[in-house]
C-alpha cells in the first residue's frame, strides 16, 4: 500500500467515524454516591453489559456528595446523546422533592428514564423477646405496650424511616423512630432487646430470620420477597401499604428515542440472562428490566405514594 492509498483509507475511516458521531466515545454511567456498596455493583454489571454491546468502553464513575444531588446534576447538565448516564435509586429522584425546600434539578421534566434494574423491600422485624408472631399480633402488643411504641431505622430520612410513618398512620397509633447510624447498629439493639423492632431493608433481616434470631413479619412490597417466601407482604397481613426501594438507569431529558429504545434493549436482555440474575440476587436486589415507559410511569407513581409520609415524618435533612 502506497501513501496515496493509506491517505485514501484513513480519510474513509475517519468519515465513518465523524459519520457516526456517539459511536466512537466512551459511555459515563455516573453513580452519584460512594463505592462499594450494592448499588454500585449492580451499576458495574451492567456497565459491563453495555460495553459488550456497544463496543464501546463504558465506565463508572462515582460523583459522591450532598445526599447525591451533585452527581444526579451531572447527568442533567450532560449532552442528550446516550454518552452521559446515571445510575440511581429511589431516593435522589422520588423523594427529594418532598425532602428539600429547593432542589436543583426536576426528576421528571430533566431526565429520560431508561430502565428500572432491581427492586429491594423492607421487613418488619421483631426481637425474641417480643411475643407478636403475626402483624396484627404485634400492633395488639404495640397498643398494649404504649411506652415501646419504637422502631429502630438506620437513619433519619431513609426509606425505612418513611416507610414506618406510613405503618404508624396505617395502624393508628404513634410509633416512634429511633434512628441510628447504618443498619447493623439497629439490628444489634434489636437482638439484645434494647428495641422491640426495626424496619430495615430484607436483605439485611434474611439470614438473622432464617436462623431464628428474630421474627420479620411482613414485607413492604406487592409480592412476597424472593429472599423470604414464608412471610406475608404488609396487605397480606392485612394493612394495605406498600412501597418498595430501586436503582434504574437515567440519561438526560431529550436523549433520542431511538437511543433511548437502543439502551432500553440492551439493559433488559442483560436483566434476562441468568448468570446476571444470579449476581444481582447475591447482592440482596431482585432484577427486574421494565420499559423505558413503564419505569417513567413508575417514578411518578412513587413520587405521590412516598411524599405524604415525608412530609408528615418532619424529617430535615442536613446537608
Amino acid at each position: 500500500m502506497n501513501l496515496r492509498q493509506a491517505g485514501v483509507l484513513f480519510g474513509i475511516a475517519a468519515g465513518l467515524i465523524a459519520s457516526t458521531g456517539v459511536e466512537a466515545q466512551t459511555v459515563r454511567i455516573i453513580f452519584p454516591f460512594v463505592g462499594g456498596g450494592s448499588g454500585d455493583a449492580l451499576t458495574r454489571i451492567l456497565a459491563d453489559q453495555l460495553s459488550a454491546e456497544l463496543q464501546r468502553p463504558v465506565i463508572v464513575e462515582q460523583r459522591p456528595g450532598a445526599a447525591g444531588r451533585i452527581g444526579v446534576q451531572a447527568v442533567k447538565s450532560g449532552t442528550p446523546d446516550g454518552n452521559t448516564l446515571l445510575m440511581a435509586p429511589i431516593a435522589p429522584m422520588a423523594l427529594y422533592q418532598s425532602v428539600y425546600p429547593s432542589l436543583e434539578y426536576d426528576p421528571v421534566k430533566d431526565f429520560q428514564p431508561l430502565a428500572q434494574v432491581a427492586v429491594f423491600e423492607f421487613g418488619i422485624a421483631v426481637g425474641k423477646d417480643i411475643p407478636a408472631r403475626t402483624l396484627s399480633e404485634l400492633v395488639s402488643w404495640i397498643k398494649a405496650n404504649p411506652s415501646r411504641s419504637n422502631y429502630g431505622i438506620p437513619g433519619a430520612g431513609t426509606l425505612p424511616h418513611f416507610f414506618g410513618v406510613r405503618f404508624s398512620r396505617a395502624i393508628g397509633i404513634d410509633l416512634q423512630p429511633i434512628p441510628y447510624k447504618g443498619g447493623v447498629a439497629a439490628l444489634t439493639d434489636l437482638l439484645g432487646g434494647q428495641i422491640p423492632m426495626m424496619i430495615h431493608s430484607i436483605n439485611e433481616l434474611a439470614e438473622m430470620h432464617k436462623a431464628e434470631k428474630i421474627r420479620v413479619l411482613a414485607v413492604s412490597s406487592k409480592a412476597r420477597s424472593a429472599f423470604l417466601p414464608d412471610v406475608p407482604t404488609f396487605r397480606e397481613a392485612g394493612y394495605d401499604i406498600e412501597g418498595a426501594g430501586w436503582f434504574g438507569l437515567f440519561a438526560p431529558a431529550k436523549t433520542p428515542p431511538d437511543v433511548v429504545n437502543r439502551l432500553n434493549a440492551i439493559i433488559v436482555g442483560a436483566l434476562a440472562k441468568p448468570d446476571i440474575k444470579d449476581r444481582i440476587l447475591t447482592l440482596g436486589l431482585q432484577p427486574t428490566g421494565t420499559s423505558a415507559e413503564a419505569f417513567a410511569k413508575i417514578l411518578q407513581e412513587d413520587i405521590a405514594l412516598w411524599a405524604p409520609a415525608v412530609k408528615s415524618s418532619g424529617f430535615t435533612p442536613t446537608q
